[in-house]
């Protein structure tokens, strides 16, 4: 995908404290300079403090036992110092990340099943129990499906391979293994069950094959990991109630292989990786998506829509930016710090992608844009790896995954992720969701080179191929067959394939080997960036010499001016055979973005809690603010009763007002607690509690700000072994600047319905610094049920006041847990606001 554009910095911060390395033009400062002289200070005297004693003991003519007991001595030291520094260390890792580490160990060492990690995945002990029985048949059937079906296709495939026999195959004692199973409701078509299923195949599998006498090859043991989505559809009404089953891996499955015989050679450390990711290669040809087995169970559904259904929509993925990357070069054997050269890889599906190196960069720019077809959302993730480019191998700087079900949500996404793996690195991403649409009014066409629509293609089969030049039309029309043709006419085979392109976008097909009616049943999409212009080229060629036995041109306008803007039907090839025909579907859609889903406000607007007290106390509210005093008494006790008497439009108003915010249900005490804060605060439920400040105003510089207060990230998870809800504070960036050194902030925070200053819970304050680290944890004695029907209330305060009479926020936010992943645990940046800002 081209890159949509690129922009180049004209500064950066950090960049004159950095030394001048391979022809930089960077200029050192006195602190730099200072720096690597302390660097290279230190270096002299760990030296000196090493060689000093062994030169001192041949001066003083002492033994040489000396040296070695005082080198194993030390040893000793650092290595028990070491053991206790790691013990230490990995129990307080443990205790900030007790979910994680937990979660991480059960799948790693104790090959735990995936219903224990996740509580959305059930047990199905009772479906092993019935894959045990069934395995012996299994193994007949795949016995039978080796040697009639894959033997005949590998002999055909190569001439050094027309020998190949399968010698014994046997599938084991051991079946496979479902180690958990999610069924989807919500979120998939009323006439379809979609199950995924988590597998593992530890085999003693046993498959002897003779390559060529006396050459023989197999497989002892394998093991495979994956997770398979089953899909059942469509549900009819009669026997036997599902039409057809589909299964495929949604991401690339892991697989381990023992080979035997002259194969064993692919155990080696070499070729391992080569051979398993060549069979890797394959499965993913057969079974990853887009690739589907499909097992029709009834006559009337077709194998098309069912092997190659239209996919879900397209995402549009701009990598923007990373920063704060980990700089893996050094140079002058480590004393001096270099950075690294990073470049990305995205992958989804069996696609792969890698933007440009950004050369020495600890903070790159890529500004490229990609776009990847969605044919399962939620399920299908966007596979990120950041490495740095090295003459050897490539140093890897962090993965971020992401499930397009969350992009298919939000529509669009433009934050910051943070990296896994490595200790600091973030990356800037823009993902756009875009729905794939029949109407032809719909098309735009990008001025910046992005795609405007989408074309899926499903190549059937094709019928009276010619074998050779001697049968095609032009060349051959009323004339007998050439000597040379009737002499090879009864010894030719034809292999054909099938090669689509749209301009550079060139994909193949399989082969489909013996025969001039070929089938080769595949699926492909191509991003069209002018539908009036481009046109879709097939060439059916033959496999070994490469000549064409076909061609035929498609114009994608064409399908403007067709029924639902699809294709399905035999077209006449051209410089073929008289009668060659070859049978596709093609199928044209609009991308479109759909608007976001309406955001849900949680804070009520300022200017009604401003009324709260004047009605509490039973006054009449003016007529010029009806909606004023309307929306208040949704705030009031139950033994108010206000005597004035509500418009129409303050009913309307009402109804609005309950549509934007609506208190959580709870017990009548929690009502109590928060109806009387409506009443003590300005600000209501997102205003800092009980402290001295509240009810003054705003410092000018605040309440004249224009623009952002900043962002504070948290992580929020539930600790289930130990029945905690665990917030960490991490840190805040770009908040508001309260004096030329910076500023001087901590956070508070209230888990609400607690708002007593007993429940008060705040940092420590960091001084002079708009970017502020604080890794504060707090924990909240609270079952994982209740803790979902809570609130936070987080503020940013300035601990050094303007003025004693002036309020000391800087920046709020409310975070509803319901909402969140607490047993996964959540990590994002949170926007801060100043609600109902008084002027």
């Amino acid at each position: 995908m081209a890159s949509a554009g690129e922009m180049f910095p004209s500064g950066a911060p950090g960049l004159a404290d950095s030394m001048s390395i391979h022809g930089s033009t960077e200029k050192l400062s006195p602190s730099a300079v200072n720096r690597i002289m302390m660097e290279f200070l230190m270096y002299f005297g760990r030296a000196l403090l090493i060689f000093y004693p062994v030169y001192l003991t041949g001066y003083l003519g002492l033994s040489i036992s000396w040296v070695v007991l005082c080198m194993v001595m030390v040893t000793w030291w650092k290595k028990n110092r070491q053991w206790k520094d790691a013990r230490i260390g990995g129990a307080i890792h443990f205790l900030d990340n007790e979910t994680s580490v937990v979660n991480k160990e059960l799948h790693s060492a104790l090959q735990m099943a995936s219903w224990v990690h996740f509580p959305d995945f059930e047990k199905v002990e009772w479906l092993n129990k019935v894959l045990e029985q069934a395995w012996p048949f299994f193994g007949m059937y795949m016995e039978k499906l080796l040697k009639e079906n894959i033997q005949p296709a590998i002999r055909l495939s190569s001439s050094a391979l027309k020998m190949f026999t399968f010698t014994k195959v046997h599938f084991g004692h051991l079946p496979l293994r479902i180690t958990g199973m999610k069924a989807y409701t919500d979120e998939v078509d009323h006439r379809e069950v979609v199950l995924d299923l988590n597998i593992c195949y530890e085999s003693d599998v046993d498959i002897d094959a003779e390559v060529q006498p006396p050459i023989k090859a197999g497989v002892k043991g394998l093991k495979l990991q994956g997770m398979m989505r089953v899909i059942l559809e469509p549900l009819i009404g009669q026997a036997p109630l599902i039409g057809g089953v589909t299964f495929f891996f949604i991401r690339r499955p892991t697989l381990q292989i023992n080979w035997t015989g002259m194969t064993n050679l692919l155990d080696s450390p070499a070729f391992s990786s080569l051979s398993e990711g060549t069979i890797m290669d394959i499965i993913a040809s057969l079974m990853v998506l887009p690739n589907r087995m499909c097992i029709p169970l009834i006559d009337q559904v077709k194998v098309d829509q069912m092997r190659f259904p239209l996919p879900r929509g397209v995402v549009r993925v701009h990598l923007l930016e990373a920063r704060d990357l980990v700089a893996k070069d050094t140079y002058m054997m480590g004393l001096v710090k270099g950075k690294s050269d990073p470049y990305a890889t995205l992958r989804v599906g069996n696609r792969q992608l890698k933007s440009k190196t950004v050369k020495e960069n600890l903070n790159p720019r890529w500004n490229e844009v990609y776009e990847f077809v969605v044919h399962e959302a939620p399920g299908q993730e966007l596979e990120l790896e950041m490495y740095d480019e090295d003459t050897d191998k490539d140093d890897a700087l962090g993965t971020f995954n992401l499930d397009f079900g969350e992009v298919k949500k939000k529509i669009e996404m433009d934050q910051w992720f943070p990296l896994e793996g490595v200790q600091n690195g973030e990356v800037h991403l823009k993902l756009q969701w875009f729905s794939l649409k029949s109407d032809p009014e719909l098309l735009r066409e990008s001025s910046d080179g992005l795609a405007c629509a989408m074309l899926a293609v499903y190549l059937d089969n094709a019928s009276n191929l010619p074998k050779d030049h001697s049968e095609m039309t032009e060349h051959q029309k009323h004339k007998k067959p050439a000597k040379e043709a009737r002499l090879t006419k009864r010894a030719a085979t034809l292999n054909s394939y099938v090669e689509f392109a749209i301009d550079k976008d060139v994909k193949k097909s399989k082969v489909a080997y013996a025969s001039k009616d070929p089938k080769w049943e595949e699926g492909f999409t191509f991003f069209v960036h002018n539908v009036k212009t481009q046109q879709l080229m097939i060439q059916v060629k033959e496999h070994d010499k490469k000549t064409q036995l076909g061609i035929f041109n498609l114009p994608l306008s064409r399908l403007l001016d067709t029924s639902d803007m699809t294709l399905d039907q035999r077209f006449v090839l051209e410089r073929s055979g008289a009668n060659s025909q070859i049978q596709l579907k093609a199928t044209l859609r609009i991308l479109t973005v759909e608007k976001p889903p309406p955001t849900i406000i949680l804070n009520p607007p300022p200017q009604d809690k401003k009324q709260i007290p004047q009605t509490n106390q039973g006054g009449k509210s003016p007529a010029s603010t009806p909606a004023v005093a309307t929306s208040s008494s949704a705030a009031l006790s139950p033994n108010t009763n206000p005597t004035s008497t509500p418009s129409t439009a303050s009913s309307d108003t009402q109804s609005r007002s309950d549509e934007i915010w609506r208190p959580p249900p709870s017990t009548p005490n929690m009502r109590r607690r928060y109806d009387s804060q409506s009443l003590l605060s300005d600000n209501s439920i997102a205003s800092s509690r009980f402290d001295l400040s509240d009810g003054a105003s705003y410092p000018e510089a605040i309440s004249k700000h224009q623009g952002s207060f900043g962002e504070i990230q948290l992580t929020v998870r539930y600790a289930s072994l130990r029945n905690k809800l665990i917030v960490l504070v991490n840190s805040c960036r770009n908040l508001f600047r309260t004096s030329e050194n910076g500023t001087d902030s901590y956070v508070r925070l209230y888990f609400l319905p607690d708002q007593t200053w007993f429940h008060r819970k705040r940092t420590q304050a960091k001084k002079r610094t708009v970017n502020p680290v604080f890794n504060h944890k707090f924990e909240f004695d609270v079952s994982l049920q209740e803790a979902q029907t809570r609130k936070l209330d987080v503020s940013v305060k300035n601990g050094k006041m303007f003025h004693s009479r002036e309020r000391k926020d800087i920046g709020m936010v409310m975070i509803d847990l319901s909402q969140l992943e607490l047993a996964k645990g959540v990590t994002e940046w949170y926007e801060l606001t100043l609600p109902g800002l008084k002027l």
